[in-house]
């Protein structure tokens, strides 16, 4: 007797992989949006010279703080 395995087993479990994963992404945006938001922070507060010792310029600076956190 031959065995076969249904292909609604394999679509169940395909979905229900796609959809655990969706927290997991929402999660990581949120992250990945917390992580540009303070590092943005960080860098309005840098003065001139330490700027210049990171290779940043003012209009790059500006350009970067312009962003909105999505981006």
């Amino acid at each position: 007797m031959e065995r076969t395995l249904s292909s609604d087993l394999f679509y169940d479990n395909t979905a229900t992989n796609a959809q655990a994963s969706l927290p997991l992404r929402v999660l990581a945006n949120l992250m990945l949006w917390q992580r540009r938001i303070a590092s943005r922070h960080q860098l309005a507060r840098l003065d001139s010279r330490l700027l210049a010792d990171a290779g940043i310029s003012e209009a790059q600076r500006y350009e970067e703080l312009s962003k909105p956190f999505w981006r």
